[in-house]
């Protein structure tokens, strides 16, 4: 339980960076944080990105690549291209 893992640092670091986007101008004991307009907005991509990365939705491995790269849709898409430029070309 004490074992953080990239997955649940950026889940934490994207729940953090939206609450700030979200509440904004806040004042807590000691804390305050006046982040304006623009903070708002980077703390709000920031956030969407870490969390997105966190669900496994940026997180490309060169794996997950060549599995693109080799997969049937790739095949055919190249035989649609190909059919398409001999159709282009016989007309």
């Amino acid at each position: 339980m004490t074992d953080l893992t990239p997955n649940s640092t950026f889940l934490i670091a994207g729940i953090v960076f939206i609450t700030i986007a979200v509440i904004g101008k806040s004042k807590l004991a000691f804390i305050e944080i006046n982040p304006g307009f623009f903070g708002r907005l980077l703390a709000l991509i920031i956030g969407t990105s870490s969390l997105l990365y966190a669900l496994g939705l940026l997180n490309f491995s060169v794996g997950n690549l060549d599995l693109l790269r080799t997969s049937f849709l790739t095949e055919q898409i190249k035989q649609s291209i190909s059919s398409i430029n001999e159709l282009l070309q016989g007309s």
